[in-house]
């Protein structure tokens, strides 16, 4: 989500000048970026030797941000540094406001070199299924906050004299964390025992879904308002970050419309543009396809019966059809496809997403061209369709 608290403040006949003021929700911080500033306290303690209450940590958002710390104990006579930042979530209503997320630091020579290994304590989850992008048997730590420890813990080495390659194990803890976790979906994705630290940005954006919504159909009116025909409508910051290598339009015509595909297609229409472009990964399309145009995981699951229908349009034998009704994520499908060969079927769910934007539309189906984008974890075009016959309009060099 991006800034999906934001509330209109200010009548639509000013939408043209973009100086709409708003209000905003408190935002707070993600699990990702306290594990980080937690380590980062940790591995300072550890080399200066003196105990830490605050720290500065660079958020992949471009923010500095300091963050008080909570705990600061020395153990195994010295050697080892537990540090730990309470988790502020700001206005969101999530399950780890609140929390005590742990960094444990100490020196492991046989890493020089080789940087950071972060390992899971207790209270983070353990990947037990493929499918949630970080390998089995490995803490549910995702890619990003990784960095982010691995970075944090770097800068301290520097700032204490020591080269950035020097070796450090980070062990990541949440006291209470598997009880957190039975409020989450975690073992339904195979992640057991724990919470996941996450966090793609290092931000919690507050979920208010009116305030979502409405921020949602403010972008739509203002890009309007400013005559631009062809909008895309993101599920969230990464598919909007792909969409831009295949689609050249402004900035501006970049709207994060979030779990709000159906609302926001059918606010083009009121506001008379002419094309807009679904952009997003294979849960979400999947949903789409299937007629879900609001799509938060609370509201509606992945279907991996409708996946496995998918796969044997494709040619998909018995064998795969029924791995993938056993896939434990939109993402361990994707897998499963590609790994056999069943390319075709990500272009077959772009298509099945138009045909359903024409029906959520219903008699203003011809009053918009709407294309699908789907892309993969790492920014490739699995596939594309348009409700045009002259196909999606993607940029010179964008690839097919």
């Amino acid at each position: 989500m991006t800034e999906n608290s934001e509330i209109q403040e200010r009548p639509e006949s000013d939408y043209s000048r973009q100086t709409v003021r708003r209000r905003q929700l408190r935002t707070g911080y993600t699990t990702g970026s306290c594990a980080a500033a937690a380590a980062k306290a940790a591995a300072l303690s550890l080399l200066s030797g003196q105990p830490v209450t605050e720290v500065t940590i660079h958020l992949p958002v471009g923010q500095d941000v300091t963050f008080q710390v909570n705990r600061c104990q020395r153990e195994a006579g010295g050697e080892r540094v537990t540090c730990s930042v309470i988790k502020d979530g700001g206005d969101d209503p999530d399950v780890t406001h609140g929390a005590e997320i742990c960094s444990t630091v100490w020196r492991d020579a046989s890493l020089d070199g080789a940087g950071v290994r972060i390992v899971g304590g207790p209270g983070v989850g353990t990947v037990t299924r493929p499918g949630t992008g970080i390998e089995v048997g490995e803490p549910a730590v995702t890619r990003v906050p990784r960095r982010m420890i691995a970075e944090s813990v770097a800068q301290a080495a520097a700032d204490q004299g020591l080269g950035s390659d020097a070796g450090f194990v980070v062990q990541v803890s949440v006291p209470g964390g598997e009880e957190i976790a039975t409020k989450t979906t975690n073992s339904r994705l195979g992640v057991l025992n724990g919470i996941s630290i996450l966090g793609s940005t290092g931000v919690v954006q507050p979920f208010s879904t009116a305030a979502w919504r409405a921020s949602v159909h403010l972008a739509i009116d203002v890009a309007a308002t400013n005559d631009l025909p062809y909008l895309v409508l993101s599920t969230g910051t990464r598919s909007e970050e792909y969409a831009r290598n295949h689609l050249d339009l402004p900035d501006m015509a970049y709207i994060e419309a979030g779990i709000f595909s159906g609302p926001a297609m059918k606010r083009c229409v009121m506001r008379n543009v002419e094309r807009a472009a679904h952009v997003g990964m294979v849960g979400k399309l999947s949903k789409m396809a299937m007629g879900y145009f609001v799509t938060h995981v609370a509201g509606n699951q992945v279907d991996t019966e409708f996946l496995a229908g998918l796969a044997a349009q494709c040619g998909a034998s018995e064998d795969i059809q029924e791995e993938i009704r056993g896939a434990s994520s939109a993402r361990h499908f994707q897998e499963i496809a590609q790994a056999n060969g069943l390319l075709s079927v990500f272009p077959l769910m772009c298509r099945m997403v138009c045909d359903e934007s024409r029906k959520q539309l219903g008699d203003d189906a011809d009053a918009l061209i709407v294309d699908v984008l789907c892309f993969d974890f790492e920014g490739n075009l699995l596939g594309h369709a348009s409700t045009s016959e002259e196909g999606v309009p993607l940029a010179a060099g964008a690839g097919a």
